[in-house]
């Protein structure tokens, strides 16, 4: 892994943020925007919803892991899919030139946000509830997170600094690009 690494890589949880705080911190830090929930949609010809409804969750998590294993970009912030974290070989591809920033929210936050459970696309059993995947999932996005900022109860502009400064940190890994 080099000192500084080209790509801001967003992890965390259906309604954390990352497709809307992406665009924020791309526009902010002067980088590219990659959502890859779209790309897998635009490659499929589908939403994630529809790709669970005929395939299954599991289909939906192979795409995933799929689509960030074969990345193929640099000065760009990434909004990965919630379902990431359960690929190894795709987080770590995303490390090689990425800070992996896990955008935490609590549970209560995202039960607010996320109302649309059985319809939004998530990588999830047909049994598994949001409270479910919460608890499955947390403990991997700490896993592989560098840099994990609450921004579950600030606006989008106050998050976009939160993360931001986090970057700054003296102890926080380098972004290869000057950060705003």
């Amino acid at each position: 892994m080099t000192d500084a690494r080209h790509n801001l890589v967003l992890i965390g949880m259906p309604g954390a943020g990352k497709s809307t705080l992406g665009q924020s911190l791309a526009t902010a830090l002067g980088l590219g925007f990659t959502d890859t929930d779209a790309l897998i949609e635009t490659r499929e010809g589908q939403t994630l919803q529809a790709i669970v409804d005929t395939r299954g969750h599991r289909a939906l998590r192979t795409l995933d892991a799929d689509t960030l294993a074969a990345l193929q970009c640099r000065g760009h912030v990434i909004a990965t899919g919630g379902s990431a974290v359960y690929s190894p070989a795709a987080m770590a591809a995303l490390q090689a030139d990425g800070i992996l920033v896990h955008l935490h929210a609590d549970l209560a936050v995202l039960l607010e946000r996320v109302t649309d459970v059985d319809t939004r696309g998530l990588a999830r059993a047909a049994d598994q509830s949001l409270e479910d995947l919460y608890a499955e999932r947390e403990a991997l996005y700490r896993h592989y997170a560098e840099i994990s900022v609450d921004v579950g109860r600030q606006s989008p502009a106050a998050a976009t600094r939160s993360i931001i400064a986090a970057l700054n940190r003296p102890q926080a890994p380098r972004l290869a690009s000057p950060l705003a």
